[in-house]
């Protein structure tokens, strides 16, 4: 006899006894798991079981009538496992769907109160779910699912629109969107990173959709299986519901009766109307443009003669002057480049713009400022560069009086909106003769693309006035590894940075640490200003016109939650009889803007600043109308 039988057959004698004529009792348990599986009755297995023979039995053991427990005691364990994976799985089912109908579109929001709730639309799927007859049922539940996965889908898609744009996914206007930021992962990580983002986003996105609709119909199943039960349920649910309504009944400040994904689909339908809407509104606007008559001999003719760089630093917000983590090296920043200015003979003016987005989307913040419409979205970008809208950059290029280029080193495909701009000739990350390494997203740093514009425009003999639109790029987001400054007889063919790159930081550790993005950003912000700075001390000259702002305000890691987006603006010159024209804006003297400096929505530049060096000279103190809604 086996040890595991002897120790099975001691316990049933001590802790059971014998019935009434001397044989064990019989074990229901293993004959209703035996009924359960459909097993042979055990009066039939047992006869074997007694003959076939123990090897470690004593010769003169005699039958062992509890020989048949240990298969019985088997089918009983593999039933308790079925039926702990069954109420498993179920649990697992009902905890999915709850997710999908509970879990918040935005990262802060995500906390455990959250899932403390009563979701109406589960409620009213689950009555409807036993209202409807076996087929059109299977068809709800199944289309329900596939609809709850898409809706999770959509919801995580959110949180990161708002981790970077600090606003949802546009249904309609956002696609494009997704293709950028596959090669900005790849820029920034490599094509290893490139192709796990996107191979983990596309088994989230499929298993999300299968794993909810199977969940979906298993729920579904159940409730029909248990009709009372789920009726009776669904009905108290009901009324907990109306009750947490009409109470105003909140767990640590969050209603338990929500209809919160009701909501969030009605506002995305309203969304798709709105854009709808918005591109009539916005033909209605661009077809105004105060300038589109003016012949070419009387546009901007306070500036003939002037060399005028519209440069824009990349992600320079408000946030870098006004946060008390970031103040005080940015000041110190601002304040060296103003006294360096004016030791060169410049003067500076600043003020605010107001962006037309924050966290990402520079391409729509340059063509506000350009083109003075308020290009908040794609739809309305792709209206205005295919239009015949005159920008800024077009009406210098119209007067015939300057050569207008664009230094863009994030530019590293075929850009048609070149042309639309209205740039002579544009000078892309492959025409600034640099052979460095990336950092990280930056292809150039911005301290050799201001060099390349001196060798290859700026500083030619016998040239015509240059009109330049220059983009600096290396305070673009991840921020890591960030150039620093160098010589300037030093820079070359950019091959010194490669060294640089090396010292840098990990752009996969950075972003580990919120406060460590933070320091990263600010000392991207710190690298650019000083480029610039520098470059117009060491190049500028009495016909130098430089106007610099930030085009949008960092990411929410970086601004900790603030969605203002206003960024600073600032003119410099040497000649005086230029800011004089700019008296009446009523800007700061110096590179920092007070806080109450006058603060203009973006699309306002175009024509302040047009009218302010037209042949009428500085415009009224107030801002022109703006197309913000």
């Amino acid at each position: 006899m086996s040890l595991f039988t002897r120790s099975r057959q001691s316990s049933d004698t001590t802790g059971s006894g014998a019935d009434g004529d001397g044989a064990a009792p019989a074990d229901t348990t293993g004959g209703a798991a035996a009924s359960a599986s459909g097993a042979a009755p055990d009066t039939e297995a047992a006869p074997d079981a007694e003959a076939a023979p123990d090897a470690e039995a004593a010769p003169d053991a005699g039958p062992r009538p509890d020989a048949a427990r240990p298969g019985r005691f088997g089918r009983w364990r593999r039933l308790r496992a079925a039926r702990c994976v069954t109420v498993g799985t179920t649990v697992l089912a009902g905890a999915l769907v709850l997710f999908a109908l509970l879990v918040p579109n935005r990262v802060e929001r995500l906390a455990f109160d959250a899932f403390l709730r009563l979701p109406a639309e589960g409620i009213l799927l689950a009555t409807l779910l036993l209202a409807l007859p076996p087929r059109p049922r299977r068809i709800t539940a199944v289309v329900s699912g596939v609809l709850l996965g898409l809706l999770t889908v959509l919801k995580l898609v959110d949180m990161g629109f708002y981790q970077v744009l600090a606003r949802p996914f546009d249904l309609v206007l956002d696609w494009i969107l997704l293709d950028d930021a596959a090669d900005f992962v790849r820029e920034s990580f490599g094509r290893s990173g490139q192709v796990l983002a996107v191979a983990g986003a596309v088994v989230l996105f499929v298993g999300l959709l299968v794993l909810m609709t199977l969940a979906t119909v298993r729920l579904t199943d159940l409730m029909v299986r248990h009709r009372p039960v789920a009726t009776r349920t669904t009905l108290v649910l009901g009324v907990a519901w109306i009750t947490c309504v009409t109470l105003g009944v909140r767990i640590a400040g969050v209603p338990v009766a929500t209809k919160g994904t009701a909501e969030m689909l009605d506002n995305r339908v309203e969304q798709v109307r709105a854009g709808l809407r918005d591109a009539r509104v916005f033909e209605e606007q661009a077809a105004v443009d105060a300038f589109a008559k003016t012949p070419p001999d009387r546009l901007l003719t306070g500036l003939r003669g002037k060399d005028v760089l519209f440069t824009f630093i990349e992600s320079y917000g408000r946030v870098a002057i006004d946060d008390p983590a970031m103040a005080e090296p940015i000041d110190a920043v601002l304040a060296e480049g103003t006294d360096r200015l004016e030791s060169a003979g410049f003067t500076s003016r600043s003020g605010w713009l107001t962006s037309p987005v924050t966290g990402a989307g520079s391409w729509l913040a340059h063509s506000t400022f350009l083109s003075g419409l308020w290009i908040k979205n794609q739809q309305r970008y792709r209206s205005l560069t295919t239009s015949d809208r005159m920008t800024l950059t077009n009406y210098f290029r119209k007067t015939g009086d300057w050569r207008t280029v664009g230094i863009v080193p994030g530019v590293r495909r075929a850009w048609p909106e070149g042309e639309f701009f209205g740039l002579d000739h544009v000078y892309d990350s492959e025409r600034l003769g640099y052979h460095g390494p990336y950092f990280s997203w930056t292809p150039v740093p911005d301290q050799f693309s201001l060099e390349a514009f001196e060798r290859l425009e700026h500083g030619k003999e016998d040239r015509d006035p240059i009109m330049a639109e220059i983009i600096l790029a290396s305070s673009h987001n991840p921020w890591s590894p960030i150039a620093r400054m160098i010589d300037w007889d030093d820079l070359g063919d950019g091959s010194v940075f490669h060294g640089i790159k090396e010292e840098g930081t990990d752009p996969k550790e950075v972003w580990k640490d919120p406060e460590k993005v933070r320091t990263e950003y600010r000392r991207a912000i710190e690298y650019s200003l000083r480029s610039l700075t520098e470059w117009v001390e060491r190049y500028g000259d009495e016909d130098t016109v430089l106007v610099f702002l930030g085009d949008h305000q960092p990411v929410p890691t970086v601004t900790a939650g603030d969605t203002g987006k206003d960024v600073p603006v600032t003119i410099v010159a040497r000649d005086r009889k230029v800011l004089d024209r700019v008296e009446g804006w009523g800007w700061t003297d110096g590179l920092k803007p007070a806080p109450d400096a006058p603060r203009w929505g973006m699309d306002a530049f175009r024509d302040r600043f047009m009218t302010a060096f037209g042949p009428q000279g500085a415009p009224s103190g107030a801002p022109a109308p703006s197309g913000r809604p």
